[in-house]
């Protein structure tokens, strides 16, 4: 069952030095709380796994978190590259390893399903031409096909809307390979905005998104996912992310933003002290207004 835990002891326990991590989340419920936690505790040398590094990874790159990325596409929506990232590879700081959207998800799939590895029809692209993908011959026939290998991280952090009493997660709207990148690791720690009397969601269960049993922690982190957005609880804070791109463009507006913002502040809830309430209520009423 599910140890309910803070944020801050669910990433002391169970995250640590040389570790690969997935942070999970597809446009929304992207787990910021747990990224910037990982900060905070100087957690090095660690893999980071995701379809779609945005915002969290440009962040946790600028402080040293990570010395490689395994990813299927990175970027800081509607506005471009990720800056530290492009920076951290061009100075040869960052291993990268890249895959299409497919055969990454097909990783994480062959990781959920405890098999070695993931069949695919794979077309020559830029990317196979700079890393060309097994192949193995059919056991029905003489084809062959490409296969991509098992992506198992040591922990995948997630952030829902809820969790009951039992530890069982419920989320709505796009999802992404968020259930996929949860079953595939061999620990799963998750953020909800809320926990809610399993009698309450009942009639929810086609939103079921991971069962209690699989779930090492349950942590409660209101605005868990900022500047992310969560579907029908707050919007995407667009304004952020635009400030980003210019903070991430000078090193030393980065690290300052990184002291102030998650250095600077023991938790969650003291980073939600720093921003304008006005904001955070506006983000609230769009979400309502969208939904």
């Amino acid at each position: 069952m599910a140890e309910l835990l803070t944020v801050h002891d669910a990433v002391a326990r169970y995250v640590a030095d040389d570790q690969v991590v997935y942070l999970a989340g597809f446009t929304h419920l992207i787990p910021f709380a747990f990224g910037h936690e990982i900060i905070r505790q100087r957690r090095r040398h660690l893999t980071l796994c995701r379809a779609t590094p945005d915002l969290v990874y440009d962040q946790m790159i600028a402080a040293g978190v990570a010395d490689r990325l395994v990813f299927s596409y990175a970027g800081n929506p509607g506005l471009g590259l990720l800056q530290v990232f492009r920076q951290a590879v061009q100075r040869g700081e960052l291993e990268i390893e890249e895959y299409t959207h497919f055969e990454l998800v097909a990783r994480l799939s062959a990781g959920a399903a405890g098999l070695p590895f993931w069949p695919l029809r794979s077309l020559e692209n830029d990317l196979t031409a700079r890393r060309p993908r097994p192949r193995v011959r059919s056991p029905f026939g003489d084809e062959e096909v490409a296969v991509v290998p098992a992506l198992r991280p040591d922990v995948t952090l997630v952030h829902a809307h809820c969790a009951d009493e039992d530890g069982n997660v419920y989320a709505w709207g796009l999802l992404g390979e968020v259930k996929e990148a949860a079953l595939a690791a061999h620990r799963i720690l998750v953020s909800v905005e809320e926990i809610r009397p399993a009698a309450s969601l009942r009639r929810e269960r086609d939103h079921l998104l991971i069962p209690g049993f699989r779930v090492q922690s349950i942590s409660v982190a209101p605005f868990g996912a900022h500047p992310s957005y969560v579907q029908g609880v707050y919007d995407r804070d667009t304004a952020f992310y635009t400030e980003w791109d210019r903070i991430s463009r000078d090193p030393e507006a980065t690290r300052k933003w990184l002291a102030r913002f998650v250095d600077a502040v023991p938790d969650r809830e003291a980073y939600l002290r720093l921003l304008p309430p006005d904001r955070l209520a506006a983000l609230k009423e769009a979400a309502q207004v969208d939904n």
